[in-house]
């Protein structure tokens, strides 16, 4: 498994398929171990959910506002994380963006070979 924006978009729908089984067994009396099991891996899926989707923001595989619907968001519910990849992968085909998130420009910096920019001696007065 790698850390594809396919990838993250197929368990963010697994985890909200689980919590919407949260919900429905939250809802039926007497079915107190199913909301346990369920309750657990929500709160499980939930938490890889954030470490991967933090993963994924800084190797530029997603947007930050993906990364945000999932983490902030989907602690409230996950369908708003998964909502979000369908949204940018709407986007990326319509752009015929990259597979990966923009970088931003590069910056360029000084090589260590490079010397060092001379500054004038003081005049004596």
């Amino acid at each position: 498994m790698s850390l594809s924006f396919p990838t993250l978009k197929r368990l963010s729908f697994a985890h909200s398929t689980v919590y919407t089984c949260l919900l429905i067994v939250w809802l039926v009396p007497g079915l107190a171990t199913e909301e346990m099991v369920f309750g657990f891996t929500h709160g499980v899926g939930w938490i890889l959910m954030v470490i991967l989707i933090f993963a994924a923001l800084r190797a530029r595989v997603v947007p930050m506002r993906t990364a945000f619907a999932v983490s902030v968001l989907g602690g409230i519910a996950p369908f708003f994380g998964s909502y979000e990849f369908m949204r940018e992968e709407r986007r990326r085909a319509a752009l015929g963006g990259p597979p990966r998130a923009a970088a931003p420009p590069a910056v360029e910096r000084p090589s260590a070979s490079a010397p060092a920019p001379s500054t004038p001696a003081p005049r004596a007065r």
